[in-house]
């Protein structure tokens, strides 16, 4: 079951619901041009009520499929964050991609570092995977020193990975193995 936990006095990592999309829009219209530059670009309806209330839809679907997880980052009814753990695969694999972005007024404070730390022990003791993998734009220093804080290593730097901000752009590219139990 993956549960909610508490990060620091003011701020909880708990599963995003249905009810989060008014707080994620007021979220990502107050971060729009702090994550710009770290993200592909988003059309319009990307910062609309409808939009996020599809996005979290599309996300919640998928964690019913067992193919996604995604905790939002809280401080009070306010959403400063989120992360996610994507393309999830069973079998031999057992692996999934961890995404997550901060609010640019709690950046600094050790949360990320904290709710990755989290976010892994869930990966590990209620999913049951081996392995996390996550990436950053080759000068996100502050995302790779979160990564690394939490155990993560580089293995791979491929060439024009994604396509972030308008532009296909490198990459570092991070794991993190959490266990080597049989996958059967």
């Amino acid at each position: 079951m993956i549960e909610e936990v508490t990060l620091a006095d003011d701020v909880v990592l708990r599963p995003v619901t249905e009810q989060d999309a008014e707080a994620l829009v007021a979220a990502c219209v107050r971060n729009r041009e702090h994550l710009k530059r770290w993200e592909p670009r988003r059309a319009e309806e990307y910062y609309t009520l409808p939009g996020q209330a599809e996005r979290l839809k599309s996300l919640l679907d998928q964690q019913a499929r067992g193919q996604a997880v995604a905790w939002a980052m809280a401080d009070g009814e306010q959403i400063m964050g989120r992360m996610t753990l994507n393309n999830i695969v069973r079998g031999p694999w057992l692996s999934a991609d961890l995404g997550y972005w901060m609010d640019y007024g709690y950046t600094g404070r050790g949360l990320a570092t904290r709710a990755v730390l989290e976010v892994l022990r869930m990966a590990d003791q209620e999913l049951g995977l081996h392995r996390i993998a996550a990436g950053t734009l080759v000068d996100n220093v502050a995302s790779q020193s979160v990564l690394r804080k939490t155990g993560f290593e580089q293995y791979g730097t491929p060439p024009r990975y994604l396509e972030i901000d308008g532009r296909w752009q490198d990459h570092h590219l991070f794991q993190r193995i959490l266990n080597d139990r049989p996958a059967f």
